[in-house]
């Protein structure tokens, strides 16, 4: 079946993570995007490992999905004008560039509006498109320390650390995803495109939910707390006999199940522990009996006897474990590469109907002259332009 964004083509100038990201979300929805990267050296990220699949990195392949590329050297006049081209025939512009260089180029915004005015074109920078910071590059573990996530992110006695994914960078294209269709949708109705941006800082910032509430709302600065919740008991790590699990005892409903389950009773109808706003205050002390109770008998117990009362919790798998066990290992598709043979990819999570794999990630400039003769290009010229 085809994708719901069928008939959409996207000229994605983006590279490395946060863009990337979004362009392959766009084209696993059925857009037609067609990679814009410098000739010799492509994506920075391609360099990015070992480990290493048909000369190219797992980085790379993990975000590249669904694309087409085409090796143009923007600073040519005539490799320019073919990326114009792409722009004129595009219904979709990404870019990660620091602001200002498509300017530099001669692709702005204004320039691309005056020759393609249905086109929405998104701007992805580090800290906004003006400002102080406007120049500074956007780095997703600089925006993890900037925005605050570290801060709260470690063990109390411990050194902020940062999240074990660039996940500044994934937010990021995702919240770019939903800022390019709502302007889509709107270009088709209207008839004009407009120019959509997303920060790394402000997606960052926009994430700390809670967190951030909890500072806005109340005064109080978060702090690291390990695994622990801040507004929520029992919701955290604790250690069986043979080793840790996460519980997560969310409402008033749960922590009933969770007492019946455990034989506590007796901490159901405990004034200390009867809400989740006095187990909160009271945390210290009813932690560390669950977690003396926990200790006394193995982890897979626990989570069979959690598992019967409807109540969440579950092993902390490596990343191994979750590709070898269900549900994870129905999240790996196999697919074939030209120069890696096949590869294993994690799939779309998106449970739409027409969403699939259709394309492995390519290789550098593997479709420059397919694009150029799509493009009213001739095949003489195109491959010249390839070649050189």
């Amino acid at each position: 079946m085809a994708g719901p964004l069928e008939g959409v083509r996207v000229a994605d100038f983006s590279r490395v993570l946060s863009g990337p990201y979004a362009t392959m979300v766009l084209g696993d929805l059925g857009a037609d995007v067609v990679k814009v990267e410098r000739p010799g050296s492509g994506d920075e990220s391609r360099g990015w490992g070992p480990p290493f699949a048909g000369g190219e990195s797992a980085y790379y392949l993990s975000v590249n999905r669904n694309k087409r590329s085409v090796a143009l050297d923007l600073a040519r006049d005539d490799h320019r004008d073919a990326a114009m081209r792409l722009i004129e025939s595009s219904q979709i512009v990404v870019e990660n560039f620091r602001p200002g260089t498509m300017e530099r180029l001669g692709l702005g915004f204004d320039v691309i509006a005056a020759r393609n005015p249905r086109a929405v074109v998104c701007s992805i920078s580090g800290f906004g498109l003006d400002g102080s910071d406007r120049d500074r590059p956007g780095y997703d573990f600089v925006v993890q320390g900037m925005g605050g996530v570290m801060s709260i992110t470690g063990e109390p006695d411990g050194p902020p650390e940062k999240v074990g994914v660039a996940i500044a960078d994934v937010t990021t294209g995702l919240f770019a995803v939903v800022a390019i269709q709502a302007a889509l949708r709107r270009a088709e109705a209207s008839g004009r495109g407009e120019r959509v941006h997303v920060s790394l800082f402000g997606s960052q910032v926009a994430w700390l939910a809670n967190q951030a509430s909890n500072w806005l709302t109340g005064d109080v600065e978060p702090t690291r707390m390990g695994n622990r919740h801040p507004n929520i008991v029992p919701y955290q790590v604790f250690d069986a006999a043979d080793g840790p699990f996460v519980l997560a005892v969310g409402n008033e409903v749960l922590w009933a199940r969770f007492c019946g389950a455990t034989s506590l009773d007796v901490l159901r109808d405990d004034p200390r522990y009867a809400t989740n706003a006095a187990r909160v205050a009271n945390r210290e002390e009813l932690c560390a009996r669950l977690a003396a109770m926990f200790a006394e008998r193995p982890r897979a117990e626990w989570l069979a006897l959690l598992a019967r009362a409807d109540v969440p919790a579950g092993p902390i798998n490596s990343i191994r474990e979750v590709f070898e066990t269900p549900p994870g290992d129905a999240l790996v598709e196999q697919i074939p590469h030209p120069t890696a043979g096949s590869l294993k990819l994690v799939r779309s999570p998106l449970d739409v109907a027409g969403v699939a794999t259709r394309r492995p990630p390519p290789l550098l400039g593997e479709h420059t002259v397919e694009v150029l003769l799509g493009l009213g290009y001739g095949r003489d010229e195109a491959e010249r332009m390839a070649e050189s």
